[in-house]
């Protein structure tokens, strides 16, 4: 199979492959796609131990992965980063990725693309690793509550402040998500879907796994990457949609008392896309037309991306074409 070449399954009967697959799973592990019963990695990888290593997440519509390429250069920037060499390039780790929705005969998924250190004796020496570890799993995905979309949902400022950036890029995609993990645990106390998190200054700067924004005077904020902040894909998307839309954006450092006094506060990641708030701590607000415009036009970018995508075939999508 050449590298340039995206896999295809052939299948007369996608509907009866998808239900074959309902009780079966299968993972990609450092180049072999088993089922997820034997799907293992050792006990001494350095990503299990350290929390050392990298991943990206992706969306799947209709067969096609979404900025695929754009979530790839990230990963490999991530891994430059940290020193860690990557043994597949970006065509090998297309066509990984794939299969991977092949074997589990999904059309619209969620992926998770996994690169640790690998497997290396007791020690912080990354020399001590003489492979990294590439995992990849596929799952149907599941849409979020309609009600999340129409009604809103519920965000905290967590106590617990993001990690210094000098301390640890957030340009770094790592493995390490305990900073995020105590803030979530934060926001479960409260009932809340997600914590927002301020950096040592007390200035505002993403979620546990989420990019922030908010409209104020008719201007749409949004954390600037030097508040210590990943650059999400769907971040970047957003912005350039606005921008294009004549939206006056503001890239900057805000306060919580900023979001506080918003007309309207969304978030958005990958997975979720734009989703409406409708309270931040006890400040409560609408769900508003800026945020309802802005999903609608980031769909509609979604559609044409993934119509031109899938206008170059083969893949995913051509198994019953």
């Amino acid at each position: 199979m050449s590298k340039n070449t995206i896999p295809f399954i052939n299948c007369t009967d996608p509907y009866h492959t998808l239900q074959c697959y309902n009780d079966f799973m299968y993972v990609y592990v450092n180049g072999k796609i088993v089922h997820a019963r034997e799907a293992f990695i050792s006990v001494f990888d350095h990503g299990f131990l350290y929390g050392d290593g990298i991943y990206e997440t992706l969306r799947v519509y209709d067969g096609a992965v979404f900025k695929l390429a754009e979530h790839l250069i990230r990963l490999f920037r991530s891994a430059s980063l940290i020193g860690l060499s990557i043994p597949l390039n970006i065509d090998h780790l297309k066509i990984a990725i794939y299969e991977t929705l092949i074997a589990n005969a999904l059309r619209n998924a969620y992926v998770r693309l996994t690169v640790s250190r690998g497997k290396g004796s007791i020690g912080l020496d990354p020399d001590l690793c003489p492979e990294p570890t590439i995992v990849i799993f596929a799952q149907e995905f599941k849409e979020y509550p309609k009600e999340f979309y129409k009604n809103g949902i519920h965000l905290i400022i967590s106590a617990t402040r993001r990690n210094y950036k000098k301390a640890v890029s957030p340009q770094i995609k790592s493995l390490n998500f305990l900073n995020n993990i105590l803030a979530k645990m934060e926001a479960k106390k409260k009932n809340a879907l997600e914590a927002v998190m301020l950096n040592v200054h007390g200035k505002l700067t993403e979620g546990s796994v989420s990019n922030i924004f908010f409209y104020k005077e008719r201007t749409l904020c949004t954390p600037s990457l030097e508040c210590g902040i990943l650059d999400g894909i769907t971040r970047g998307m957003i912005i350039d949609l606005a921008l294009r839309e004549g939206i006056q954006v503001n890239k900057g450092q805000f306060t919580k008392k900023d979001m506080y006094s918003a007309e309207e506060v969304f978030i958005t990641n990958t997975t979720m896309e734009v989703m409406p708030v409708s309270q931040v701590d006890d400040q409560r607000y609408i769900v508003g037309n800026g945020a309802k415009f802005l999903r609608t036009i980031y769909q509609q970018e979604v559609k044409a991306y993934i119509a031109e995508v899938k206008a170059k075939g083969p893949s995913l999508w051509a198994e019953n074409e």
